[in-house]
């Protein structure tokens, strides 16, 4: 289905075309009070900024050069030079049809010939995955469906550190534990990797290869526990990422740009660019030239590369692949390293703005109103898999999409566990069941919805189910809107409202016992609601489940 906003543009751009304003840029706003309309337009006033007149007036001028549309009840001026254009039903009517005819494609855009890389969590495989990632991965995974469903062509890609310090501090604390394992004095080291998580892995390897470690040579036997050990956790990240419903594309290795060679053809580009210089036997890249508030070391004086030269021969591998977007997903402790990343490509000779980085807050846990303690298995953090087994894949997703990526999120988990109405996960996925509920019911009545085509909408006319209407027509625009704005939570937010509307209509609006036509236009209202509610949870990655247990006498 073309979506009304497309077709309301074409019409503002007819009208501004007959004005002499054709180029001006059509944006269509929905108003927060409905009584201002269902969508506004400030292309009125842009006209009037390249002619100098009156905004006011070239408002009057483009309302009354409007071409006629079955869908434009009338329009008016308002402000300093808005347009508010007020729909008929039949805008309505529409959407009802197509979220039934489209069904699972409801909402999505058509493919727009672009492609985007999303690159999230990434975490080294020293440890399993904690709230911070946990949030990641819902944001990273719910963004790359939203972009997906808005036209993008789109590939998840994880990227592991797999080389470097912390890798050397791992392999230390695995071969502390495989050595305690066959009573061998041993020490975990300072900066090592506490959490039963370690000694599992230690185990692990102790039963694949029992004591036969033992004999190697003390470097090889740490670099051949340090591979094994990250193996094991590479394997237990994705793991955790399966049970959250995550999957990747592609994943990558720090360790292959070392084997390549590309770190060095990295850097040898950036210094025939200029951006490269030596200094107390080091090398450097000079960052501070792009905004960095200091140069940054691509290689150690004793010859090993920073984990940022690996950095920049990933961002070549990246471009390399063409793709119009790159987008990070990472912590907010990681601001700092936007600078320098986007210089970085600058440096290689790409489009820095083709890089983006989401920077998203924490997460904190608190039960009973009291902060949730660390996590035995994790150490000093509470582990993703502590979450799906405190309140499961769905409450935990869509939780941690609850809110924009820039705040702060503090999860309770008493509620988000509980199967009550208070509980925003429940809510939204009880609407889902109840309409299913509904449906069998109708059906067992022997209430028959009869053909779409025959379906008399226009009975559709009370609050109610206008409403509900209006977010069910909603939904497309909700979707490039939140694909633009990087912004998946927008999603949760609307699929809330959609929820909302269902549970009102429901209230209001009875099935059994209406007069055929009308009980038959609300059927099809309730199949169309369904449709939204369960495109837009599964944009979130949350299930939309076909029965629930029933909190009233339905």
């Amino acid at each position: 289905m073309e979506r009304v906003e497309e077709r309301l543009s074409a019409l503002v751009r007819d009208a501004l075309a007959a004005l002499g304003g054709e180029g001006i840029e059509v944006v269509l706003d929905a108003p927060r009070v409905r009584a201002h309309g269902d969508f506004s337009t400030n292309a009125a006033m842009r006209l009037a900024a390249t002619t100098g007149r009156v905004p006011r007036d070239v408002a009057a001028e483009l309302v009354a050069a409007l071409p006629a549309s079955p869908y434009v009840e009338r329009a008016e001026v308002a402000g300093p030079g808005f347009v508010n254009l007020f729909l008929t039903p039949a805008w309505l009517h529409e959407a009802v049809r197509a979220a039934i005819a489209e069904g699972a494609e409801y909402g999505r855009a058509p493919r727009n010939g672009r492609s985007v890389q999303v690159e999230f969590v990434s975490a080294n495989p020293t440890g399993p995955l904690h709230l911070g990632h946990a949030r990641n991965a819902a944001i990273g995974d719910a963004l790359a469906s939203v972009l997906d469903a808005a036209g993008w062509r789109v590939e998840r890609e994880y990227y592991f550190n797999d080389a470097g310090l912390q890798m050397e501090r791992f392999g230390a604390t695995v071969e502390a534990r495989y050595l305690q394992r066959f009573g061998r004095p041993a020490e975990v080291p300072e900066d090592g990797y506490p959490g039963e998580y370690v000694v599992d892995v230690a185990a692990d390897i102790a039963r694949v290869h029992g004591d036969a470690l033992l004999g190697l040579p003390a470097e090889e036997r740490v670099a051949r526990l340090r591979a094994e050990g990250a193996e094991r956790v590479l394997a237990m990240i994705r793991s955790s990422l399966d049970r959250f419903g995550v999957r990747y594309d592609s994943y990558v290795s720090e360790r292959e740009f070392h084997e390549a060679g590309e770190i060095e053809d990295a850097i040898a580009r950036m210094r025939d660019r200029g951006h490269v210089y030596d200094a107390d036997g080091a090398v450097f890249f000079r960052s501070t030239a792009f905004g960095d508030d200091k140069d940054r070391v691509l290689i150690r004086s004793n010859g090993a590369p920073t984990y940022f030269a690996a950095d920049c021969a990933y961002l070549g591998r990246k471009f390399a692949r063409g793709f119009d977007r790159l987008i990070y997903v990472w912590g907010a402790d990681h601001h700092g390293d936007v600078a320098r990343v986007k210089g970085a490509a600058a440096a290689l000779g790409y489009d820095p703005e083709a890089l983006e980085m989401i920077l998203y807050q924490w997460v904190s846990l608190v039960r009973d109103g009291e902060a949730v303690a660390m996590s035995k298995r994790g150490g000093t953090f509470v582990t993703l898999d502590d979450l799906l087994d405190e309140i499961g894949t769905d409450a935990a997703r869509f939780l941690l999409l609850s809110r924009s990526g820039d705040s702060p999120i503090e999860i309770d988990l008493a509620l988000a566990a509980s199967q009550t109405m208070d509980n925003p996960v429940f809510y939204v996925q009880y609407a889902h069941a109840r309409i299913a509920s509904m449906l069998r019911t109708a059906a067992e009545r022997g209430v028959e919805a009869g053909e779409l085509a025959a379906a008399d909408l226009a009975l559709l006319a009370t609050e109610a189910e206008v409403d509900l209407m209006r977010r069910i027509a909603d939904l497309p625009g909700q979707v490039l809107v939140a694909a633009d704005l990087r912004a998946p939570h927008r999603i949760v937010h609307h699929v809330q409202e959609v929820a909302a509307a269902f549970h009102r209509f429901y209230a209001d609006c009875r099935v059994v016992g209406e007069a055929p036509p009308l009980a038959a236009a609300r059927l099809w209202l309730a199949r169309a609601a369904k449709v939204a509610i369960g495109n837009a949870l599964g944009l979130v990655g949350v299930a939309a489940p076909e029965s629930m247990e029933r909190l009233d006498a339905d």
